[in-house]
């Protein structure tokens, strides 16, 4: 291990023995994938040590890198950017229908592919989704234990603190990922038990009024999403189907549901910027008709985001419905970190494309059209974008068409 790093190595191990801990459960014996930039080897290597030493079986670590990918846009063939490493990903499948669990951990800068061809970019993006489809069902339909969680990369730490040098940035950075991450307190264990714990209270009373659809409201969004017939509400800590109870996002403030692909309707304008791809999405404004987006514009970036919409049939339909107060940590720090883990805690959200099958009740042994007919969306992609602000408002219309406040002024009614 570099003592080279300027930050904290004791609040890193923190970080990851949280992430074995919390993020993941490793159950003894299990396996486990993790996937991250190679420049966040540092968290990785002490990520595996964690794992062993809570009894992994065997782990085994996907590293990607940045200048590898852009040699592919620079001297690549053009037919590669129809290609995706399949075998790979059917690979990973395997593991995860043998009970392995999968962890990513984010570095990367945000916009890494900036200044290359959005049209290359988005057919990359569309073939490796294709490839990565047969896992990502294993994850999406949470039949393992997952997580993701994030290191500070010197790229992405410029981005967020361009005002800072190299080291300073990564360093506030860091700070900023252990102050969101629960690991720069004495006891991250019991923060974040008591933070899943005060999730479940709101999931719970969510799931209790089993709203038929909530109205957003704000500058620039009149949007109604109806919600999935047997809709249920998570957020925190939940189980999945393997029986280990974990928490998907490390850090998280949301509570999500699957909305009805079909009973989304009106205008909704982002708050914050989409880093997608390599590239900066700002000012997205669209239109929802019959759960289909019919208009769509964005100031900036707007070509990769059109190119992401023709993604398939249901990158135009939502899949996710998530609340987030804007008094969240996050959203107090005052930090647009370009990162969908981290920006997507600091407000109210919505995400196109693939729905979590296991916000549906009663979902074991449902088949893809018995999904489709409850109302959740299928796609290649799952991207989240941000819609609540401070001034954001949310009803819930119950099954009796009556209002319920859920959010008033960016914040829980109550």
């Amino acid at each position: 291990m570099s003592h080279s790093l300027p930050f904290d190595i004791g609040l890193l191990k923190k970080q990851a023995e949280t992430i074995v801990s919390t993020g993941l459960n490793l159950a003894p014996g299990q396996d486990l994938i993790i996937t991250a930039s190679a420049e966040a080897l540092p968290l990785v290597r002490l990520v595996t040590a964690a794992a062993y030493r809570k009894g992994a079986g065997l782990v085994t670590p996907i590293l990607s890198d940045e200048e590898i990918t852009r040699a592919r846009y620079e001297h690549g063939l053009d037919t590669s950017f129809d290609r995706a490493p399949g075998w790979l990903y059917n690979g990973m499948a395997e593991a995860y229908a043998a009970n392995a669990a999968r962890l990513h951990i984010a570095a990367d800068n945000p916009m890494a592919l900036a200044n290359e061809n959005p049209e290359s970019v988005g057919r990359a993006a569309k073939a490796n989704a294709a490839a990565y489809k047969p896992a990502l069902e294993k994850i999406s339909g949470f039949e393992i234990n997952w997580s993701i969680a994030a290191y500070p990369g010197r790229a992405w730490s410029k981005l967020v603190f361009p005002d800072l040098d190299g080291d300073a940035a990564q360093l506030a950075l860091a700070k900023a990922i252990f102050a969101a991450s629960r690991v720069d307190l004495d006891d991250p264990t019991n923060a974040w038990a008591d933070h899943n714990a005060n999730l479940a209270t709101r999931r719970d009373w969510l799931n209790g009024q089993n709203f038929a659809a909530l109205q957003f409201t704000s500058d620039g969004t009149d949007l109604i999403v109806g919600l999935a017939d047997g809709h249920l509400w998570m957020g925190g800590a939940s189980t999945a189907k393997n029986g280990v109870t974990c928490n998907p996002n490390i850090p998280t403030e949301e509570v999500f549901t699957t909305p009805h692909k079909d009973r989304v309707s009106g205008r909704v304008r982002a708050t914050k910027p989409l880093a997608h791809q390599g590239s900066l999405i700002e000012g997205i404004e669209v239109l929802f008709e019959d759960g289909v987006i019919t208009q769509a514009t964005a100031t900036r970036g707007e070509d990769v985001f059109l190119k992401l919409l023709e993604t398939d049939d249901g990158a135009r339909r939502i899949g996710e419905v998530a609340l987030v107060p804007y008094a969240s940590p996050i959203s107090e720090s005052g930090i647009l970190f370009y990162n969908t883990l981290f920006d997507e805690n600091a407000a109210c959200h919505i995400a196109l494309g693939q729905c979590y099958k296991d916000c549906l009740s009663n979902t074991a042994t449902a088949s893809d059209t018995d999904i489709a007919a409850r109302g959740g969306n299928a796609s290649l992609i799952h991207v989240d974008w941000m819609i609540g602000g401070r001034d954001t408002q949310i009803n819930g219309v119950t099954q009796s068409r009556e209002t319920v406040p859920v959010f008033q002024n960016g914040n829980w009614a109550e």
